[in-house]
């Protein structure tokens, strides 16, 4: 199967998604600098979930790059991806509007624990239909950085019951760990 459709509907749903997400900030009350600082938390939750989606189709872009074709277990994972991407903007704004609360910060850390482990199914997938000695495959070696990052959700989520800033710090620093882009698969072509 040819991999553009996949790709640009991919393209079109992340960008729905960061659209969404801008759409829910909301406009200040006032002309004032002073009018900013209720709507911080918002912007700063927005602000993450931007990165983090546009690591997401950075990635994503390369990834699929490096794969020659795709099939149905693909275009499934692909869903299961874009599924869990989806309630970026809902854990955003709920996280945002609540100020860091407690709840939230650990749903948000949930989505985007289950958004990697969705991405590590598709990069599988890849793998297994381009075999295990492609360029995909070669470039993705053992994923530390991907393992890292799942770690460090998954020690964010509880936290987040015990001081959510924790667990906001936790999450901004996986999306600085990504925000270079992969090299890996760059430098296999």
């Amino acid at each position: 199967m040819n991999k553009g459709r996949l790709e640009a509907f991919s393209d079109g749903v992340i960008a729905i998604l960061i659209t969404i997400m801008v759409l829910e900030l909301k406009i200040p009350r006032g002309a004032e600098l002073e009018a900013l600082r209720p709507l911080l938390p918002e912007f700063l939750t927005y602000a993450l979930s931007f990165v983090m989606l546009g690591i997401y189709w950075n990635n994503h872009h390369h990834m699929l790059h490096a794969a020659s074709r795709i099939n149905g277990k693909i275009l499934w994972a692909n869903l299961h991806l874009l599924f869990w991407l989806s309630l970026v903007p809902f854990v955003t704004g709920w996280m945002g509007e609540n100020h860091f609360a407690p709840l939230p910060t650990a749903a948000y850390g949930v989505v985007l624990l289950l958004s990697g482990l969705a991405y590590v199914i598709l990069q599988a997938a890849l793998i297994a239909d381009q075999g295990r000695d492609s360029r995909l495959a070669a470039a993705v070696g053992r994923d530390l950085k991907g393992k890292l990052s799942a770690a460090m959700y998954a020690v964010a989520i509880p936290l987040a019951f015990v001081h959510a800033r924790i667990s906001d710090a936790i999450y901004v620093i996986v999306a600085l760990m990504w925000l270079i882009p992969d090299r890996r698969i760059e430098l296999q072509f």
